[in-house]
């Protein structure tokens, strides 16, 4: 826990009560006292009326610290009663990729009247091309470059007089008269090089860099795999047209990892809240409900079709949830698992035959162990050996499909384009529960005369 998360209950209380009292001038000391970050978080917690009555008194720039710091939904909520004139005022303020965010955020018509209002709009207007996921909705076109043939004093002088205006002075890339990326130097290569050496030689020509149209989870993984701080995307031209940071990378691995678990616990919208309006609630959970309710009445429909099974054998219904609960469970492992393989870019095409046959190896002894230790216990306690044997050899049974299902599913939706995480527990439960009532209620008709005799 931060200094602030420590001390945020008694800032807010004292904040509450300085709106309350007008004291307006004490409201402000309060948050030009934090971090920006923490700027947002307060800000986040005020009331809507507080917030507008704080925007209309802090300074351009201050207001555009806070929207660097909000995420995009939040942002625009702020944003949405500002007067035009004065939201370009902070956008042009804004770090680039934010702002270009909360532009792509605005109406049509907003978006065009804001443009013509602000003073810098070439920083912000190449990022529009691209779409919010992909690695040029990530970058910013706030980076320093360089000539091959400056020298290190010259860029060390350059550093100085711009460097603090960047959120990326680390490193300085070097691009030719088409912006053509040749190399990338570092800040301690300058710093080391002796003051007439020319960046040519002593820059990295081996530069990693993606494309603007690649996925940006692409691009976390290469900065991950590469342990970068600053990722160069290029256009169609190989030109040089932004800078991921690393603070942008994170933003991205959470954005996706918080749409596999989405995804994984059915829901469809991975911007869904707890306090989202209800079409949204019921627009992202709605669908996915329905179709578990369709597959839970064909689960319904397998099982009637053994009605008689029940009237002769009626403590069967007490065991047949076990057999597709337990394929359900060993199911969703193998999709966490196979889908955590796939973000991290372990899994190849030609990996996927050795992967099935390892994970019906390991189904098959999980469901050999659970069968054994269900099947022995059930036969004593029901004094029923033969009702043991069929619920064992069902787990065994179920557990080889849950394998097999839990791993070709997510597969086979990575290497068709798309999400393995909509391999998700209906999909996949959902056919291990139909399949495990049809081994376990078809096994016991088949030893039904042998379960009798012990009735």
């Amino acid at each position: 826990m931060s200094k602030y998360d420590r001390k945020a209950p008694e800032t807010l209380k004292l904040l509450e009560t300085s709106f309350d009292n007008q004291d307006f001038e004490t409201v402000l000391e309060i948050i030009r006292d934090l971090h920006p970050a923490d700027q947002a978080k307060l800000f986040y917690e005020l009331k809507a009326d507080q917030q507008e009555i704080l925007l209309e008194r802090m300074e351009v720039s201050e207001i555009a610290d806070i929207f660097d710091e909000l995420d995009d939904k939040q942002t625009l909520v702020a944003a949405r009663n500002l007067p035009l004139p004065f939201l370009a005022d902070i956008i042009d303020d804004m770090d680039p990729d934010e702002a270009a965010d909360l532009l792509g955020d605005l109406s049509g018509q907003d978006v065009r009247k804001t443009i013509s209002l602000m003073e810098e709009p070439e920083e912000v207007l190449p990022l529009l091309r691209y779409a919010d996921e992909t690695a040029g909705g990530r970058m910013t076109t706030d980076f320093l470059s360089l000539g091959p043939g400056d020298s290190a004093d010259t860029a060390i002088q350059y550093l100085r007089s711009t460097g603090l205006e960047t959120d990326i002075p680390y490193y300085l890339f070097v691009v030719n008269n088409e912006n053509d990326l040749l190399g990338v130097v570092g800040l301690r290569e300058l710093v080391c090089a002796d003051p007439g050496q020319i960046i040519r030689d002593i820059m990295e020509s081996n530069v990693i860099s993606v494309h603007a149209i690649q996925d940006q989870e692409e691009a976390a993984q290469v900065m991950k795999h590469y342990d970068l701080q600053a990722l160069p995307v290029l256009n169609n031209r190989d030109q040089l047209v932004g800078v991921i940071s690393h603070d942008d990378i994170l933003d991205v691995l959470v954005d996706e990892s918080t749409e596999d678990i989405y995804r994984l616990a059915s829901v469809s919208d991975n911007a869904l809240e707890p306090e989202s309006r209800l079409f949204l609630q019921l627009k992202g959970r709605l669908p996915w409900l329905l179709l578990n309710t369709v597959t839970a009445l064909i689960g319904s429909w397998v099982i009637s079709n053994f009605g008689d099974l029940f009237v002769q054998v009626a403590v069967l219904a007490f065991f047949q949830s076990v057999v597709a609960a337990q394929g359900g469970n060993a199911a969703s492992q193998n999709v966490a698992m196979i889908v955590r393989s796939l973000a991290l870019g372990k899994v190849k095409q030609k990996q996927i035959i050795p992967i099935l046959f390892r994970q019906i190896m390991v189904g098959m002894f999980l469901g050999t162990v659970i069968g054994l230790i269900v099947g022995v216990g059930v036969g004593f306690w029901q004094t029923n050996p033969y009702l043991g044997l069929v619920l064992g050899l069902a787990l065994l049974g179920n557990m080889l499909v849950a394998s097999i299902v839990g791993t070709l599913a997510p597969l086979l939706l990575e290497f068709s384009g798309q999400d393995p995480a909509l391999a998700s527990s209906v999909l996949v439960t959902a056919i291990t529960d139909i399949i495990g009532f049809l081994i376990f209620l078809s096994l016991a008709r088949l030893f039904l005369p042998l379960i009798q005799q012990y009735i």
